[in-house]
């Protein structure tokens, strides 16, 4: 009779079935009924009662916020007693310690009808199954803050390869993984696949390289997962990873050394983009003949050093800091260098102008882009082996490096390849770069519509098998080309 007044369901069960309640109970230990606000909920309706749960502090966790004696919660919370009984006013309370990691909570339950055995049995069972899903939900969120702390990490060891700090990366990876950049030389690799499979994509990278490499979700691209890896293995684990899943791509730079990670991400971004239109839907980065191969080294060098020499006032780490964030500037937009190096866009920006000026360059002028380019990852092989050179030596300048036979015939068929095409798409080309790479300035010059401009520069690219449409290294051959066949001007720089 005490139950049927309390109200709790009672629906005859087999024997040995647990009840009804106990069924329902259950059920909130379910994945898809994980929520301790609803197991609130299901007791106050269960038993036909008010309930709150609430933290040592005094904050409501969940439920309906209840008057109760400070002393009684007091005892709960420090653990003096597990749970306590209380009646006055007209009302039956019961409160239960819940204890979980180094929280404490008080579930009270407070009600008109006194607690009978089955009142009672549904408060203690439901108590047991709040400290099961807060015990698991702590659980869950120490981990996801673990996991999201070692993914900051990583992006900041890759951030410190980009701006050549290997020596601090190696320190960074050494607590973690230790001997994981132990390594000379390494490969960048970047998979592709749409951004909503990313987080998948990170574990099965990580566990594909059985954490041997450094995975980093890209900071500047939704879709792209970044992996840096000194073993030779890693290449075949991560096709067959590709191979696995549709529409997931792989590019891959060539070999470089630890300080020339952003010229081998550069690569591997460069290879993605060959990747998307292969069978096996991967692709490395082709070692193609280079302008500057072409050329006397010595000179190369020593022109180089000529034309970086304003910024050799500046103390190291300035100088340093300015040159790492122009040669990922000269590579990617200002927001994604931004992304990649962690610093606002305004920095990277502010940064490039400092160059500029020190310079005598304009960065509109992608001339100019093209041949700082040029100078910065000239100075940058000098950590390749390659021997320094006295900035103040004989060089013919940037006249004379362009003028070597070799560079001009390397210049004549590259650019050769685009007079088969009747539609002048080299003349569009020339005037597109001209006019700082705009399409609608180039459409005016030439007398043509914006949209035949953009048609002109796809259709070149594929001939050139070089991108033009974004900046970076294939871009600067081209205009490296225009100039060495005498098609563009000659940018004037403060050191040449």
């Amino acid at each position: 009779m005490a139950g049927r007044r309390d109200g709790i369901r009672r629906t005859p069960a087999a024997a040995g079935e647990p009840p009804t309640w106990a069924r329902e109970l259950l059920e909130h230990l379910r994945p898809a009924g994980r929520d301790v606000r609803r197991v609130v909920d299901w007791l106050a309706a269960t038993v036909h009662a008010e309930v709150s749960l609430q933290d040592a502090a005094g904050t409501l966790v969940a439920g309906t916020r209840l008057p109760l004696a400070p002393s009684l919660v007091a005892d709960l919370g420090s653990g003096r007693i597990a749970s306590a009984a209380w009646e006055g006013d007209g009302r039956h309370q019961r409160l239960v310690r819940i204890g979980h990691g180094a929280r404490t909570c008080v579930l009270a339950v407070s009600r008109v009808a006194p607690f009978d055995r089955d009142a009672s049995d549904v408060v203690t069972h439901t108590a047991q199954v709040i400290e099961l899903l807060l015990t698991a939900h702590g659980t869950s969120a120490a981990g996801h803050r673990l996991r999201r702390a070692t993914a900051d990490l990583r992006l900041a060891i890759l951030q410190l390869l980009m701006v050549e700090d290997t020596v601090a990366a190696r320190r960074v990876a050494a607590g973690l993984w230790p001997g994981l950049l132990d390594a000379d030389t390494a490969c960048v690799y970047v998979v592709e696949s749409a951004p909503d499979r990313r987080e998948r994509l990170v574990a099965e990278c990580l566990d594909t390289t059985r954490e041997e490499a450094l995975v980093v979700r890209c900071p500047a691209m939704d879709g792209h997962v970044i992996v840096v890896s000194p073993r030779e293995t890693t290449a075949a684990d991560l096709r067959s990873l590709v191979g696995r899943h549709p529409d997931t791509f792989l590019g891959g730079s060539v070999w470089q050394s630890l300080a020339r990670t952003a010229t081998a991400y550069g690569q591997a971004v460069s290879a993605l983009a060959v990747a998307r239109f292969r069978a096996d839907k991967t692709a490395v980065y082709a070692e193609r003949t280079h302008p500057e191969r072409l050329m006397d080294p010595a000179a190369l060098r020593s022109w180089a050093a000529r034309v970086l020499r304003p910024l050799d006032a500046l103390a190291h780490h300035t100088r340093a800091e300015l040159l790492a964030t122009t040669r990922l500037g000269l590579e990617f937009t200002a927001v994604n260098t931004a992304k990649i190096l962690g610093v606002s866009r305004n920095t990277v920006r502010a940064r490039m102008e400092r160059v500029e000026s020190m310079l005598g360059v304009d960065f509109d002028d992608i001339t100019a882009r093209a041949v700082v380019h040029l100078a910065l990852h000239t100075q940058i092989n000098l950590l390749d082996g390659q021997a320094g050179t006295d900035p103040g030596a004989h060089s013919p300048g940037l006249a004379g490096l362009l003028a070597d036979e070799a560079v001009g015939a390397w210049a004549r068929e590259l650019l050769g390849r685009l007079d088969r095409d009747t539609r002048t798409v080299r003349r569009t080309l020339r005037t597109w770069i001209a006019v700082g790479g705009n399409a609608e300035r180039a459409a005016q010059v030439l007398g043509v519509h914006a949209q035949t401009v953009r048609e002109h520069m796809r259709s070149a690219e594929p001939v050139l098998e070089r991108q033009l449409l974004a900046s970076g290294t294939d871009l600067y051959e081209v205009v490296l080309a225009h100039l060495a066949a005498g098609d563009l001007e000659q940018p004037v720089l403060a050191g040449e």
